[in-house]
């Protein structure tokens, strides 16, 4: 298995348990690590046989910004099914990091990884 990466993705969006974390966007950051089969791909040079990391922004982009979360874990879960889901992808490693939450921290966030890796017969991902 391949992997197609996104990383540093920065999405503004209101998440928090606090009562101002309620009332102001704050801004996430995400990596995400999507494991795909990437030979078709490059044996015909054609975007349609691999996973479109822009469309897999774009959709990720739109629900994170209309969305709102309390907790982070909350967000991770609901992402990792959406690029399961919406983009056949097997296997992920998610990170979605807070920056600011913790004086004296640069970031606190979750790791996830869901699905299983190492399918060799997997199709490319569908957009959202």
């Amino acid at each position: 298995m391949d992997i197609v990466y996104i990383s540093d993705l920065k999405i503004d969006t209101i998440i928090g348990i606090y009562e101002w974390e309620r009332e102001v966007r704050q801004t996430i950051s995400l990596d995400l690590e999507m494991g795909t089969d990437i030979r078709q791909a490059a044996a015909t040079d054609d975007i349609q046989y691999t996973l479109n990391y822009k469309a897999v922004s774009k959709c990720l982009i739109d629900f994170i910004e209309d969305s709102e979360f309390l907790l982070v874990e909350t967000m991770a879960e609901q992402v990792a099914e959406i690029v399961r889901e919406e983009f056949k992808v097997p296997w992920l490693r998610l990170r979605i990091g807070k920056p600011g939450a913790i004086r004296g921290a640069r970031d606190v966030g979750i790791v996830i990884e869901r699905g299983s890796f190492g399918s060799e017969n997997m199709e490319p991902g569908e957009q959202c």
